[in-house]
């Protein structure tokens, strides 16, 4: 089967799969965020903050490095010794976070926070250890598997999360997620029909394969982290759990739309680039459509959410949680461009240079923290999440510009239409609103403007690229399941 049918169907299985993960987190979230104290996200996101931040430490960039085809990654003793240096790696990780967490929570934080710390630390060192498997069925670029986990770990973690809360659990109600996960992930790779048989090897050429290669995206990945975390953990520090509480709710839901389309589609780029490495006008040719189509998605839903975030708050969570409204819409930055940051990374990791992205995310730390204690201070949250936009931006451009150096593209075929769209669709959403047949209720305001809005987006489109649409409808036209080639071909 060709790596385009392949990718083509390890997307539909994985789109089909973030479409019903994405429906039943965001049936958890609802009833969570209505249940839940603030408080109780304050808690859960800043500790969850600090494992995510230091996780790379536990893979060290070796999972990149086993995606990546030579020689050193081919074969089973290359499995082995992931396996096995990935356990050394993690256990060191895992300690040493346990210990540190002592030290690293403050005093203001509530006393179960370094609880929830080590419940937290120990289900990430569980998920680690399936990552060798998980990356045999990314090499092959096979999701079928992958998906089913996924959509299982959700649909039970939702369900054990909302009855804790609902007796009561408060915080523990989050940590069971993790819990089911580590849980679900075991049984689900290394369990039923193994993906593969987890066995202890080394080999010392290949050992140093996986450090080299992995050290030189472990500073990147390092940095990934950071960037998408140091935000909840300034936000705790300075403006308190109540604060980071808002403004963990405000990211959460403004990164749901992204999981439709992007997160799909950015897993699947990684296998697809690798096989494709060698051959410029054909990466070139995926790294557009990819990326077109996270554009034109992003802007619609992202373009939805500013429009109805008011109405949207007080219908859907309650009048207590619109103090992170304005967060929220700024947040709601990372649907439009955060999917791209991602398979640029993937780009990179590819075509063996993961380096590449080292420069840029360091540019944008050191740009996010200062915004932060610019901004955060004066603006509180509404000033964590414009230091965050600032951020994402800078960084989008740095990276597409290395990117050049490996593909080509137009910006202006990538960002001109769709931008377009998303302005003249905000203007015509907003001002449909305003008339009065409409004004009054959120329960009016909310569809006229997503009628205005959807409706100017889609005819501009239509119009404007008449050309390019047939191209993406094609690609996910092709989305289609396979009845019996992947499963049959883990083992």
């Amino acid at each position: 089967m060709s790596i385009a049918h392949r990718t083509a169907r390890s997307t539909a299985y994985n789109a089909t799969a973030s479409l019903i993960q994405t429906a039943i987190g965001f049936a958890r979230a609802i009833l969570l965020t209505r249940i839940l104290d603030v408080e109780c996200f304050g808690v859960y996101a800043f500790a969850g903050s600090y494992v995510i931040i230091t996780r790379a430490i536990g893979d060290f960039g070796m999972q990149s490095a086993l995606v990546h085809r030579v020689r050193e990654s081919e074969g089973e003793i290359a499995l082995r010794v992931h396996f096995t240096m990935s356990l050394v790696f993690s256990a060191v990780w895992a300690i040493g976070l346990a210990l540190a967490g002592f030290v690293v929570i403050p005093q203001r934080m509530p006393p179960e926070t370094i609880l929830v710390l080590w419940a937290l630390i120990a289900t990430e060192f569980i998920d680690q250890l399936t990552t060798t498997a998980r990356t045999v069925l990314v090499r092959r670029v096979i999701f079928r598997r992958i998906a089913v986990i996924n959509v299982v770990n959700t649909l039970i973690g939702a369900v054990v999360a909302v009855v804790l809360a609902l007796r009561g659990f408060g915080v523990w109600s989050l940590v069971a997620t993790d819990i089911v996960s580590a849980i679900v992930l075991v049984l689900g790779f290394y369990g039923f029909r193994p993906v593969w048989r987890p066995r202890f090897g080394w080999s010392k050429d290949i050992a140093r394969y996986l450090i080299n290669f992995g050290q030189r995206t472990f500073a990147s990945a390092m940095l990934l982290q950071a960037l998408d975390r140091v935000d909840d953990l300034w936000t705790g520090l300075f403006l308190g759990e109540k604060a980071v509480g808002f403004y963990s709710r405000a990211y959460r839901f403004a990164v749901y739309p992204r999981a439709i389309l992007a997160a799909p589609v950015s897993a699947v780029s990684m296998g697809t680039y690798a096989e494709l490495k060698d051959q410029r006008r054909r990466l070139s040719q995926a790294f557009f459509r990819v990326n077109a189509l996270l554009v034109r998605s992003g802007f619609l839903f992202g373009g939805l959410l500013v429009l109805i975030a008011p109405e949207f708050v007080r219908i859907v969570l309650g009048e207590q949680w619109l103090p992170m409204v304005t967060a929220f819409r700024l947040m709601l930055v990372f649907t439009l461009l955060d999917p791209i940051k991602t398979t640029i990374a993937n780009l990179f990791v590819a075509v063996g240079q993961p380096e590449k992205t080292v420069r840029a995310r360091l540019i944008q730390l050191v740009v996010m923290v200062a915004g932060l204690f610019v901004l955060g201070p004066m603006w509180g949250i509404e000033g964590v999440a414009l230091a965050v936009d600032i951020m994402l931006v800078i960084g989008i451009a740095l990276l597409l510009w290395e990117a050049r150096r490996f593909v080509d593209f137009s910006l202006s075929r990538l960002f001109g239409v769709p931008s377009i769209a998303l302005v003249a669709g905000m203007i015509v959403g907003h001002f449909s609103a305003t008339v009065p047949l409409f004004a009054g209720s959120d329960w009016t305001t909310a569809p006229a403007k997503i009628l205005g809005f959807t409706a100017v987006y889609g005819v501009i489109l239509v119009a404007m690229e008449r050309r390019q649409i047939p191209i993406l409808l094609d690609m996910i036209s092709r989305l289609r399941p396979e009845t019996e080639h992947t499963e049959n071909n883990l083992n």
